[in-house]
């Protein structure tokens, strides 16, 4: 149950800092709670895709992996980020990619950021 708390808490922080840094990532609302909460939400459906649709994305996609060394993995994490703004629009969350290259950069970003609070927060089971 911590682990789940600890992956989501980064996931959360990762979106935050690509919605920071990328003007075509955005999150709207009307306090900072709000965001934080929305936040949250968006950080839930974001691991819910990479736990259900991802790995059936990189199944699927396994020769372009291999063929480009892995790079195709950045428009695989592109397209989990493309798909959870799509479900954030469809539960009518303030959450919202625009566009596929923006969605290539955030994904990178979040790849980074998440990496890095995973190293610096406890990985407990």
């Amino acid at each position: 149950m911590m682990n789940f708390v600890v992956k989501t808490i980064a996931n959360a922080g990762a979106l935050a800092v690509a919605v920071w840094l990328l003007d075509k990532i955005t999150l709207t609302g009307d306090s900072t709670g709000k965001k934080a909460g929305t936040l949250i939400v968006v950080a839930l459906i974001f691991g819910l895709v990479n736990f259900l649709v991802k790995p059936v994305v990189k199944l699927l996609s396994l020769p372009l992996l291999i063929l480009t060394l892995g790079l195709f993995t950045l428009v695989v994490n592109a397209l989990m980020l493309l798909l959870t703004s799509w479900l954030a629009d469809q539960v009518d969350l303030s959450f919202h990619v625009e566009g596929f290259w923006t969605a290539v950069l955030g994904g990178l970003i979040i790849s980074v950021v998440s990496w890095a609070l995973h190293v610096v927060l406890p990985d407990k089971d």
